[in-house]
């Protein structure tokens, strides 16, 4: 399972990425606009992603990534049951999601 540890470490890397509390959740950040959030109850993240990059990890994954069923899901934002979810595959969709919030000039930053 993957912690919250390892998830902050993962997305504090990332230029100017930030953890700021989130209702109950905690969520990560750039330039104030959030790519993560972390709910400890449910050791479950959510990722904003394209609807392009929501379909491709929700298909590679099907039972540990899914859409949020609602409007915020038509939106690119996706569940991550991390109990269930390889690091490799975290750490690729949370690069994607970094780069769908953040300014050009840090989306160049990361590689």
């Amino acid at each position: 399972m993957i912690s919250l540890e390892q998830l902050q470490e993962i997305c504090l890397t990332f230029p100017e990425a930030t953890e700021e509390p989130h209702f109950e959740k905690t969520s990560f950040r750039v330039k104030k606009k959030i790519f993560a959030t972390y709910a400890e109850k449910d050791q479950k993240a959510c990722l904003k992603l394209s609807l392009e990059d929501q379909s491709s990890f929700s298909s590679m994954s099907k039972n540990a990534v899914y859409t949020v069923q609602n409007n915020w899901g038509a939106q690119g934002w996706t569940f991550f049951e991390l109990q269930h979810v390889e690091i490799e595959l975290l750490e690729d969709a949370l690069k994607c999601a970094y780069k769908e919030v953040a300014p050009k000039t840090l989306v160049a930053l990361v590689h």
